[in-house]
């Protein structure tokens, strides 16, 4: 007697709205991290260029305040299009499978 095994697996498949949304979503991303890299080493190669303590303690507060900045870009930009990745993922579609042990 053979016996079967049944697997479900569950795929959404997007439409072409939902991908230019996903796309937008990575690809802002992907953006805010690289601004914050380039920030973060812009900062720390002007502090290790200057020599008096009142330049480099200017250019660290410039450096936090943009990189807190550019959280808060990052945030309020990720939220939206979060929840509009989330309502664009497309119709549920179950796919079952069977199989002999």
């Amino acid at each position: 007697m053979a016996r079967y095994q049944v697997t479900q697996i569950e795929k959404r498949k997007r439409g072409p709205f939902g991908w230019i949304v996903a796309i937008l979503f990575y690809g802002f991303n992907a953006a805010m991290i690289l601004m914050l890299l380039l920030t973060w080493v812009g900062v720390g190669s002007v502090m290790d260029g200057s020599h008096d303590d009142a330049s480099v303690a200017a250019v660290g507060t410039v450096g936090i305040l943009g990189s807190v900045a550019l959280f808060w870009f990052w945030l309020l930009g990720a939220i939206p299009l979060g929840i509009m990745m989330f309502f664009t993922r497309g119709k549920k579609v179950i796919m079952t499978r069977e199989r002999e042990r």
